[in-house]
């Protein structure tokens, strides 16, 4: 890393840098995806007022594993849906949906591009689901799509592990890699690390390179600007850090940062005031907790810490020791 420069400075702007709001999608799994449609409307606006670049709609989900019954509608992300919300997207954001490995009909669910208001497919895989992820890769891609591959807990995977997926990956017709911290165990010098290997196989394949944080350990800021230090160019974020567990980076934070002046931050903090805040009245849980530290600090998936806060427990040392019995 010697040798490697820093891509800018803290007062420059990089016209590379892209943001993708994943409110909607990573939020969803707070609440079960039952946002209204007032509130998905006025993120639309809110992201499209502040520069924001993709806007992720939710998942692409099978109706066969998943009862539609039991979530909201952004965990399907029905064409009709969609337009409900945004009409034809006349406005210069784009807008994503993300489809997991194995959780997605994609053949019969995802339509060809020309016939959507999606522009970019997100594809979710671990690092031993590649192959598979390539697949929908390809055919979204032949459908006219943009397409990223999210390589999901990459802290848990081996060197030559992340090389080969980066080969193959960098082979195929993916448009973007994305760095993804599942369990928000990674810090800035393993990020930066991390980045520059993604970086060195997008430079060499011409794909761009993205990141996407967890705020187990309160770091999903820190390490978000510090791949983007280094040169990584989709940044994912959320309003008021809204996501799984710990949450994400939270987009009041990254547009604060950010220096080109296409970016907003006065429409995000009006709809925090207007919008957030009564999601966390109505009773929504999401944001660092003590229990999510001690998951990502031992490198493990936010499922038992999710589980200690929804059962109420403030036993912080003894869940500790729960979980250096199970590691």
């Amino acid at each position: 890393m010697a040798n490697v420069q820093r891509k800018g400075s803290l007062l420059s702007f990089r016209p590379d840098i892209k943001v993708l709001d994943a409110t909607l999608r990573d939020g969803g799994l707070c609440n079960n995806f039952e946002f209204t449609d007032e509130f998905a409307k006025a993120l639309f606006q809110m992201n499209v007022a502040a520069g924001v670049d993709y806007m992720e709609m939710g998942y692409k989900a099978s109706k066969a594993l998943f009862d539609p019954s039991k979530f909201g509608k952004y965990k399907f992300c029905d064409e009709k849906d969609l337009r409900a919300i945004v009409g034809e997207n006349k406005t210069g954001m784009k807008l994503s949906v993300m489809a997991d490995v194995g959780r997605t009909d994609f053949k019969k669910d995802i339509g060809p591009k020309k016939e959507s208001v999606i522009d970019m497919v997100r594809i979710a895989c671990y690092i031993n689901e590649i192959p598979a992820a390539i697949e929908m890769a390809e055919y979204c891609k032949k459908l006219g799509y943009e397409t990223c591959v999210n390589v999901m807990a990459v802290s848990k995977a081996k060197d030559e592990e992340i090389d080969d997926a980066l080969e193959m990956l960098g082979k195929s017709p993916v448009d973007v890699i994305y760095l993804v911290d599942s369990y928000g165990s990674l810090y800035p010098e393993q990020v930066a690390k991390l980045t520059l290997r993604y970086l060195e196989a997008g430079d060499k394949y011409k794909k761009e390179i993205g990141v996407h944080a967890h705020n187990n350990q309160q770091l999903a800021f820190g390490n978000t600007i510090e791949a983007a230090s280094w040169g990584a160019s989709y940044l994912d974020s959320t309003v008021n850090g809204m996501g799984r567990g710990a949450g994400n980076c939270s987009t009041e934070l990254l547009l604060g940062f950010l220096k080109n002046p296409k970016f907003h931050i006065e429409p995000v903090l009006q709809f925090i005031t207007d919008h957030m805040l009564p999601l966390k009245e109505q009773g929504v849980v999401w944001g660092y907790d003590v229990a999510y530290l001690l998951t990502g600090r031992l490198n493990m998936h936010p499922s038992s810490a999710i589980k200690f806060i929804h059962e109420k427990r403030t036993d912080y040392a003894a869940f500790h020791g729960e979980l250096l019995e199970r590691d």
